[in-house]
Formats: C-alpha cells, sequence, structure tokens
C-alpha cells in the first residue's frame, strides 16, 4: 500500500474498464471515487478520534478500523447503498454513522436487489484501443509438429480414474529419475486427480471431467501423454480421448497384470517419448498464439487497486498483440457482470453472460448457499466484505478489451482476444479449467498470499504490495504494490506483460521451481457421486 501522504492520479478510467482510478481525499484514507463514493479506504490502522478530511469537512474515526477496511463518509440507514469504486457493493443492514467501520456486521448483499441496472446488453464494443502499444510480437516457443504452440515440454502421465491415480505417481517419480539431466524435458509429472468413478454417465458432471482430461490429454505443453486406467471404471478412456486425443497412448492396471507391471510399462513409454525432446528447441513464435488465463486468491483491499488493474493492462497488450486471455471465475464476477456484459461484442455473448449468471444463482440456492458466501476468511480479514466489492476488483484482471467469446468449464477457446469461461472462484478447479481450455501460461494475483502451481502450465505469481512481495519472495514473481497511480499502473503493466512473455519463453516461475502444479489439478465436481 502507499505511504501516507501519496497520492493517486484520477486522470481518466481504470483501463477504461468502468471503474475510476482511486483519489487520495486526505492521509490515512482513500475515496476511490469522490463523486459517487460514501466510504473511504483505511490505508493504516485508524483510531477513534482521529479526524479525517472529507472534501471540505471532517470525519471523526469512531472506532478502530483496520488498514484495508472501510470508514463511512455519511449516515446511512439500513437498505442504504453503499458504494466504493463507483459502483455498488452492497447495503447497510444496520444503522451506520460517519466515521464507522464498515464491514460484515453492518453491510450485506441482498439476491432480490441487483447490484447494478440493466445497462448495456453488447454490441458496441468495436472502437476499443489498448491503453498503450504493445513491445513484444513474440515469444520464444516449441512448435509442435500438428502446428500447436507451446511454452513448456512435460511428458505427463493422465489416470482416467483416481484409482490409478497412485500408479501414475509412482511412475511419474521413477521416470524422473531415469531422466535426471536429460535436456528439453521439462519433467514427468502425473496428472492426478479424484474423479472418474461413481457418477452416473451423461450427467453434466462426467461431461465436465471428461472434458477436462480430454484438454489435457491434447495441450500443447505436454510433449508426450500416456493414459493410464485402472480398468473396471465408469471413466474409460475412450470416453474423453476422441478426436485429435484418439492418439494419445493409453494402458490398463489390470490387463497389465498389477501396480508393478504397470509402473514398469509406463516408465519405458515415458523415457521412450521423452528421447526425442533433446533435439527440439525453442523458436520464435507469433504472440497470437499465446493464450492466457487469469486468476486471482487471496485478494485483500489492494487488489483492486494495483495487482488486478496491473494485469489488466498486461491482458490488454497480449490482446492487442492477437492473443487470447481467458477471465473466468463465474462467482466472482456476481455484482460486476453488468460491467463484463457492456463489453460484448454481440447481443448473443451477452445473453451467455446472464445465462450463466442465472444458472449460478440456481446452482447456488439448489446447495443451501448463496454466491455472498464466496470472500473467504482471508478476504474479510483484507477489507473485503462482500462478493460485489470483491468482483469489482477481480473484474479488473480482465483488462478494458471487448469480450468476444463466453465458454463453459474446459471448452476450448478459439476467439482472439478475451474470453469469459464459466468456472469456479476456487483457484485450483479454475485453473485446472483453463488449462483444458488451452491455456499455455498463467498468470496469479494475491493480497494475501496464495500459494500455487499449474504444471504443464507455468504460473507467474502477482502481489497486490511489496510487503507480501517482500514477505514471500521464494513465492511471488511479480510486485504490483507500487502500482498506485493510473500511470504506474501502466507502467508496471507494461513491465508485467514482458514478465508474462519471457515466462512463456522458457524463463521459470517460482511455483515452478518449488516443485507446485501436480496436486493442484481439481476438476470440477459436479452432482451425485455414487
Amino acid at each position: 500500500m502507499p505511504e501516507s501522504g501519496e497520492a493517486w492520479d484520477d486522470s481518466g478510467t481504470a483501463g477504461g474498464s468502468g471503474l475510476r482510478a482511486p483519489t487520495l481525499e486526505a492521509p490515512g484514507v482513500f475515496v476511490p471515487d469522490e463523486d459517487a463514493d460514501n466510504v473511504g479506504i483505511a490505508i493504516q490502522d485508524l483510531e477513534p478520534g482521529d479526524l479525517i478530511d472529507v472534501g471540505r469537512r471532517q470525519v471523526s474515526v469512531r472506532v478502530a478500523i483496520p488498514a484495508g477496511h472501510k470508514i463511512a463518509l455519511v449516515d446511512l440507514a439500513p437498505g442504504d447503498w453503499v458504494f466504493k469504486l463507483g459502483h455498488r457493493i452492497g447495503e447497510a443492514t444496520a444503522p451506520i454513522e460517519a466515521g464507522d467501520h464498515v464491514h460484515s456486521h453492518n453491510l450485506g448483499v441482498r439476491r432480490d436487489r441487483p447490484a447494478a441496472e440493466e445497462d448495456g446488453r453488447g454490441g458496441d464494443a468495436g472502437a476499443w484501443r489498448p491503453p498503450i502499444a504493445p513491445t513484444r510480437d513474440h515469444f520464444l516457443g516449441y512448435r509442435r509438429q500438428d502446428g500447436r504452440a507451446a511454452t513448456r515440454n512435460y511428458i505427463g502421465i493422465l489416470p482416467s480414474v483416481n484409482c490409478a491415480a497412485t500408479v501414475a505417481r509412482l511412475a511419474a517419480v521413477a521416470a524422473s529419475v531415469q531422466l535426471a539431466g536429460t535436456t528439453g524435458c521439462d519433467g514427468v509429472i502425473a496428472l492426478t486427480h479424484d474423479l472418474g468413478c461413481a457418477m452416473v454417465e451423461g450427467t453434466l458432471g462426467d461431461e465436465l471431467l471428461r472434458r477436462t482430461l480430454r484438454g489435457y490429454a491434447v495441450h500443447p505443453n505436454l510433449a508426450g501423454v500416456i493414459v493410464v486406467a485402472l480398468g473396471c471404471e465408469v471413466n474409460q478412456p475412450e470416453n474423453f480421448l476422441t478426436g485429435s486425443a484418439a492418439q494419445v497412448a493409453h494402458m490398463s492396471i489390470q490387463e497389465l497384470g498389477g501396480t508393478n507391471a504397470t509402473v514398469t510399462a509406463l516408465v519405458q513409454q515415458a523415457v521412450a517419448m521423452a528421447a526425442g525432446l533433446e533435439e527440439i528447441r525453442r523458436e520464435p513464435i507469433d504472440l497470437s498464439e499465446l493464450t492466457l488465463g487469469l486468476q486471482c486468491g487471496g485478494s485483500d483491499a489492494a487488489s483492486a487497486i494495483t495487482a488486478n488493474p496491473t494485469l489488466g493492462i498486461a491482458s490488454d497488450l497480449l490482446v492487442a498483440a492477437g492473443g487470447r486471455v481467458i477471465l473466468g471465475e463465474t462467482p466472482e464476477i456476481f455484482g460486476a457482470e453488468h460491467l463484463l456484459r457492456q463489453r460484448a461484442v454481440t447481443p448473443d455473448v451477452a445473453r451467455r453472460i446472464d445465462e450463466t449468471m442465472a444458472w449460478w444463482l440456481d446452482y447456488a440456492a439448489r446447495n443451501g448457499v448463496v454466491l455472498d458466501n464466496n470472500p473467504s476468511t482471508g478476504n474479510r480479514e483484507g477489507g473485503i466484505t462482500t462478493i460485489w466489492e470483491k468482483s469489482l476488483g477481480a473484474f479488473l484482471k480482465g483488462g478494458s478489451s471487448p469480450l468476444q467469446d463466453v465458454v463453459g468449464y474446459a471448452e476450448p477457446v478459439v476467439e482472439h482476444g478475451l474470453t469469459f469461461m464459466d468456472t469456479p472462484g476456487y483457484d485450483p478447479v479454475s485453473a485446472t479449467g483453463m488449462v483444458a481450455g488451452g491455456a499455455n501460461v498463467l498468470a496469479f494475483t494475491t493480497g494475501r498470499g496464495s500459494v500455487f502451481g499449474s504444471r504443464p502450465v507455468p504460473c507467474l505469481k502477482i502481489s497486490s504490495t511489496t510487503e507480501l512481495y517482500t514477505r514471500m519472495a521464494g513465492d511471488i514473481d511479480f510486485d504490483a504494490g507500487t502500482a498506485t497511480t493510473r500511470a504506474l499502473q501502466l507502467d508496471r503493466g507494461a513491465k508485467l506483460f514482458d514478465a508474462i512473455v519471457r515466462m512463456a519463453s522458457g524463463e521459470p516461475t517460482k511455483s515452478e521451481g518449488l516443485g507446485f502444479g501436480a496436486e493442484e489439478i481439481a476438476p470440477w465436481r459436479v452432482g451425485a457421486v455414487l
């Protein structure tokens, strides 16, 4: 967070996203949009009796307010809208006096009150221009024989069912020992998961799993893939090895005679696949063949002010260079979906946003929850109260470019530009869907300090504060904490774009060095397990 007295630049909107860049109203408190907001953001711990300048008057702090949390600038009655970043983040659930702490005890959302009025259904996104011009037009990647572009060279062992997960892991470890020191191969990884049986064929959950495994089986970052089945499971390999995946090698534990025989066969196959990788060299590939998945986890109040707008700039630069960007985490656009809908290139794309959100509201209700359950304990400790508030920050990762397409979970992303993928907000499940959909790089912002990796896809971790970057230096790749003005967001966004291209070109990330990425594969579990 910026030091007390450091100013925010309010010249223009935050990346053309519809959210205004914050302005410093007085030392100690930010008022992101002084024309609309009725709460400010404490940038340092506030104590009772502290005086805060708000326009031409002062507000006296009534109670202790932690840094990053909200302070009421005016009196609010129950039912009054609370505005932050120029948009509604919920309603007062109890009387609030100017100077009060505004948080879970007096702020909430109701399902029967929309976050915003109907304000656009797409079709007017043709005049978009990036905030700055991209400085790169290619990355150094691997060109597969079928023409696809890769950013890494892994050998993957993919179980069709959890019953084969341990065999896959044992084989990956053994093959890695044999291939130690081999150039050209980034490793042998077991792509384990906990599904594949006790699911009814033809259901939504069954289809999501098949779609996910098919996406991993044909992922360009896997130079070779071996599917290992138990043999008797519901999810037989032929269920998802269709189309271009039909030629993927596969074997059955039961047919081969058990664990030891299968591990031996898998190791032999993996070593044979890795043999030819020593001759493969990286080559210049146009950025139009880069697909970037966007994630945020462990958000705090600074995420919407520094890291997410900065990633939004980098996203816009990749779109301007012809690449693909995937925004997801559907529960985390709840309350900001009207802003995304405005950017849809056609009314049909806008309609699919509405249909997706309607499904989620029904899905939550059928399971006895509300979408406002989404902000986690860490989110709330960091100052985020409602899902609408969280969504306004999460939405900024997608930059300002037109919304070209809406796809289902783990469906292939084919349109150049920005695509919205319907995923849960839970990071491993969301990232798994994006990888299955074709993302060959990921960028992940965090304010509280999430640890995450996503092999076979490299993942760049971005901090919302310099303090977090320093404290978790072994996990965080990029510091966005200094991006406290629109000009600095542009500068740091350009540098982040450059870091993403370097990652795509082979520069290792912190999570890769730590070995993250196998346990984090988590296909979306929907429906009954029988």
